[in-house]
């Protein structure tokens, strides 16, 4: 099973045949309903990627009870035993081997549905297991935060950095924005976002969380994305005392937020939006978005990561459901859209004016992309590791390091397409930011509450 020959996938209806066998029309083309329940394919050690001979589990829930399920891939019956019978609570569960040889990417699992009948597929993803390599090339450190770290971003004129946490879905209860010393990585100041209003129902809509971060120098504050009340909020960064919160409703699903210092913006992506949400950073004014079209024919942008480059005046982002990159000129403000084959699930984007490159890493393709702005092309195709969510871009060093959430590790790729380095960051690297002094800052999320790497602040400075 899962070997590199695949066969094209079979319709429902043609595999139900064959596996029924000469039997009467009656018999073979009974109701099929829609499919009821979920049902998923992953890995059987929690939380950890699917890599080529590791073990996979195939689970339902929210079935019928006694109905019997088939797993196919290709013409292949996975549960050849015979088929599985849901228990009296509606689910099911199979275990089985990914072969040695299986090839890595979105694998389609038929799962077939009998008494009643019903059909769905499943994708399970195989994802590149890239070896350990190059930590003798950085001074590394890390120390823990807070639980629920979600970005990091560095000031000069602080000489701090500054992380988001939240920890759960709405209401978020936990949540801070912790100012931490860059030398020593001890916490200087913390605060807890204020209580957001209740929703329209009444509902409790928990803290104003904060998951995004950039930093003002000019102004002396900080940004941050309040995703889940759909806004943002600004704070000081000498005392962490806030200056300003915006309204629920100005950024949709906020994400990314970057600032250019020189023009006195701030830059916020509204995901599931084609929006991206402008402020001035001096007046804190709520100005005319910048509106992104997808160059696929119905497609809707969704806009994910943000990176800039003041001096050039380039902006660029990516869309998650269109996998499309989006390269801004704030001067002229002419908005170009570029096609990324081969990505799926884009996610994070980085810039590199001076080659005129873009880093774009995708969560379900497990790649970084490496596209040649100026031609509109992808130049290189990398395999980086599980899940990579984001990417940032240090001139120093003249490469793009990349954050691999499912491998837990940082992949240093530079512009000719060459892994120079694949870091060991614990688990569920998260985010990363290159600080322009030499240094990429990192965090992470614990996998569970015995994990003595999780919820750390990295630091990585490269040899000279």
């Amino acid at each position: 099973m899962f070997s590199k020959a695949f066969r094209p996938l079979l319709s429902a209806s043609t595999l139900a045949i064959l596996l029924a066998g000469p039997v009467s029309a009656d018999s073979v083309f009974t109701p099929v309903r829609d499919f009821q329940g979920r049902v998923s394919a992953a890995s059987s050690e929690r939380g950890a990627p699917v890599y080529t001979g590791s073990k996979v589990t195939i689970s339902g829930e929210g079935l019928i009870p006694d109905q019997e399920i088939t797993l196919m891939r290709g013409p292949n019956v996975l549960n050849a035993d015979g088929p599985l019978l849901v228990d009296a609570e509606g689910a099911f569960s199979f275990d089985l081997d990914v072969d040695a040889d299986a090839a890595t990417g979105l694998q389609p699992i038929l799962v077939i549905a009998e008494n009643p009948a019903a059909a769905e597929v499943v994708t399970l993803k195989i994802s590149p297991e890239v070896p350990l390599s190059g930590a003798d090339k950085f001074t590394i450190a890390n120390g823990p935060v807070t639980r629920g770290l979600y970005q990091v971003a560095y000031s000069k004129a602080s000489d701090a950095v500054f992380v988001t946490s939240a920890v759960g879905r709405p209401p978020v209860k936990q949540s801070a924005l912790t100012k931490l010393d860059a030398n020593t990585l001890e916490q200087l100041a913390q605060v807890t976002p204020e209580a957001a209003p209740a929703r329209e129902n009444g509902e409790d809509a928990g803290l104003f969380a904060v998951y995004g971060v950039g930093v003002d120098d000019v102004n002396g504050n900080v940004w941050v994305t309040n995703t889940r009340q759909d806004t943002i909020s600004v704070y000081k960064q000498s005392d962490l005392s806030l200056v300003r919160q915006f309204a629920p409703g100005s950024v949709n699903h906020a994400r990314d937020v970057v600032i250019d210092e020189a023009n006195g913006r701030a830059y916020a992506s509204a995901t599931r939006t084609g929006n991206i949400e402008v402020f001035d950073t001096a007046t804190l004014e709520q100005l005319a978005p910048i509106t992104i079209t997808s160059g696929e024919r119905g497609g809707a942008w969704s806009a994910m990561a943000l990176d800039i480059d003041p001096a050039s005046g380039i902006l660029v982002n990516v869309s998650m459901s269109t996998n499309e990159l989006a390269v801004i000129d704030l001067k002229s403000g002419d908005v170009r859209v570029i096609a990324l084959p081969g990505a799926k699930g884009a996610a994070g984007v980085a810039y590199d004016a001076a080659q005129g490159l873009a880093f774009v890493v995708s969560q379900q393709s497990d790649n970084v992309l490496v596209v040649d702005v100026a031609k509109g092309e992808v130049i290189h195709d990398v395999a980086v590791g599980a899940q990579p969510l984001n990417v940032t871009y240090d001139a120093a060093s003249n490469a793009a390091y990349i954050a691999n959430r499912g491998a837990g590790t940082i992949t240093v790729v530079n512009g000719q397409g060459e892994i120079l380095a694949n870091l060991d960051a614990g688990n569920s690297t998260n985010q990363l930011r290159a600080d322009g002094q030499g240094r990429i800052w990192a965090v992470n999320k614990a996998r569970g509450e015995d994990d003595p790497t999780g919820d750390n602040l990295w630091r990585l400075t490269p040899a000279q």
